[in-house]
């Protein structure tokens, strides 16, 4: 979770506050932040551990690292379902041998019930 925030401009971001906040306050400010950052540790913690008693056992067990949506690679998703196969794989044919044909399925034209009429329809 860096916001897109890199080194560079993190240094940019450190150099205006020296300039803005001066050398005076600035060790004063930087421990407030550092106090701000610890308690918010501290709440994430202090709410995990809370979720853990509530949620029981379970909770332990359950693979979050799977859930991560960082996980997610559609190029492995895509191997595998293809490396699945559902069906036996089709023996090739060989040049020169005859095809088999298949017999086209018959449809009944006699019918023993008439077929439905709806005089609306007309």
């Amino acid at each position: 979770m860096s916001f897109g925030l890199t080194f560079e401009k993190l240094l940019l971001i450190g150099l205006i506050a020296v300039f803005l906040i001066g050398p005076d306050r600035l060790p004063l400010y930087s421990a407030k932040l550092a106090r701000l950052i610890r308690s918010m540790r501290d709440m994430a913690s202090g709410a995990k551990d809370r979720l853990r008693e509530e949620m029981g056992p379970d909770f332990d067990e359950v693979e979050w690292k799977k859930l991560d949506p960082r996980q997610y690679d559609p190029r492995r998703i895509v191997r595998e379902a293809l490396t699945e196969s559902a069906t036996a794989p089709a023996q090739p044919v060989s040049p020169g041998s005859p095809v088999k044909k298949t017999p086209a399925p018959t449809t009944d034209t006699t019918r023993s019930t008439p077929a439905a009429f709806d005089p609306d329809a007309v």
